[in-house]
């Protein structure tokens, strides 16, 4: 972005009127703080249907001087309606809804703000609050790969959203399809861990047993996919999906993977993954003329469209076609 034209956005007042080539920010790599997310992620509405409408504009981080400190300081003002320190907290939701960090955004980048700040977090959502589709059941969580992001829905209303990393596409890529939780465990070390090295992973919910699949906590880079097929996730989220998801039941138990050895008798919370890899990472907004629009998730009609992801999806699909024919 030029000088002249970064000068002109200033004295627009940092709002940026862009086209849509050059509104779209360059991506700056970083990690998120997860633990100061929690209250973000925690805030909460008492109904659904009392969450306003959000809208979003363009904000540049810029200072004449060429200073990045002092730039940064103008956004967190700015965003904190003049208090700095409002402004660097809500930064970390602006963080969020980037997929950027604002530390590492290169001076006359463009980042996205919110017109509203400190609402229940599913004020944000990229998926719809609603899901027809998913009315019937008490629990289905999605995973959607284009925008790195999961849903959690109880009979069709929108609990809980936040973002992800999938698996890495050039690697190991967290496979499509339709799964369920499978066992779970606090804490485990990753059987890909080399040696001398252990990666501990937190909050641990398998959802291919055959592969080792899972959701858990781990450390949150700000970009795309960058596991080895496993989901990440911060720790707020990690642990509210493990104590909120049913695990299966076998007759040998239903918590860690010594229940792999027993016969199945109940299937876990539906587990949808959806949508293809971001090219790069993930571009949570469409950058229009003078305003962002969060790009909206489409979820399919039913859920159970969606192909099984695993044998023990096709047993247990034949299973209900033959109890609804038995009828």
């Amino acid at each position: 972005m030029s000088l002249s034209l970064r000068s002109l956005l200033m004295s627009l007042g940092g709002i940026a009127l862009l086209a849509g080539i050059s509104a779209t920010p360059v991506v700056a790599q970083g990690y998120f703080d997860q633990y100061a997310l929690e209250d973000i992620l925690s805030t909460r509405a008492e109904e659904l249907n009392d969450l306003p409408d959000v809208y979003y504009e363009y904000v540049v981080l810029d200072d004449l001087s060429g200073n990045h400190v002092v730039a940064r300081n103008r956004f967190y003002r700015r965003i904190g309606d003049g208090d700095t320190e409002l402004g660097r907290d809500r930064s970390q939701l602006i963080e969020l809804l980037n997929r950027q960090s604002v530390e590492n955004t290169p001076l006359g980048d463009t980042l996205v703000v919110p017109t509203q700040f400190d609402l229940d977090f599913r004020a944000y959502s990229p998926f719809p609050r609603y899901y027809p589709g998913a009315h019937t059941l008490s629990k289905v969580f999605i995973i959607h790969k284009r925008v790195q992001a999961f849903a959690a829905y109880e009979y069709g209303k929108l609990a809980r959203w936040g973002i992800v990393n999938t698996g890495d596409p050039d690697s190991t890529a967290t496979p499509n399809g339709r799964f369920n939780f499978n066992w779970k465990q606090e804490q485990r070390v990753s059987t890909l861990s080399p040696p001398g090295e252990e990666w501990n992973m937190r909050w641990v919910f398998n959802f291919v047993a055959s592969r080792g699949i899972h959701i858990h906590q781990y450390s949150m880079p700000t970009g795309g996919p960058a596991s080895h097929g496993c989901v990440r996730l911060v720790d707020a989220d990690a642990k509210w999906i493990y104590d909120w998801a049913e695990p299966w039941e076998t007759t040998k138990g239903h918590i860690g993977p010594s229940s792999m050895r027993g016969d199945l008798i109940d299937q876990g919370t539906m587990v949808l993954v959806l949508g293809e890899e971001p090219e790069g990472d993930p571009e949570p907004f469409e950058y229009k003329k003078r305003y962002p629009v969060l790009k909206r998730v489409q979820l399919p009609n039913d859920p159970y469209e969606v192909p099984p992801g695993t044998n023990q999806q096709e047993i247990w699909d034949e299973r209900r076609r033959e109890a609804r024919a038995s009828r």
